[in-house]
């Protein structure tokens, strides 16, 4: 079973949009993009959002 997590490789500043792109099979870049888009319009969900993600989604690492 897949699980998402962040990327330890593919990080630019914690590991977020890299992982999830891993888990889709989508370039991390077009994650990344799609994402300073919509932080145009929802600035204050996606910037908890992300600290949350941050928190809750633990390092391709750690997972046993």
């Amino acid at each position: 079973m897949r699980r998402l997590t962040r990327s330890i490789y593919d990080r630019k500043l914690a590991g977020i949009c890299g992982g999830i792109g891993n888990y889709y099979n989508i370039d991390p870049n077009i994650i990344r993009v799609l994402f300073l888009i919509l932080f145009g319009y929802l600035t204050g969900f996606l910037l908890i959002a992300y600290i949350i993600f941050i928190f809750v989604i633990p390092n391709e690492n750690t997972i046993i």
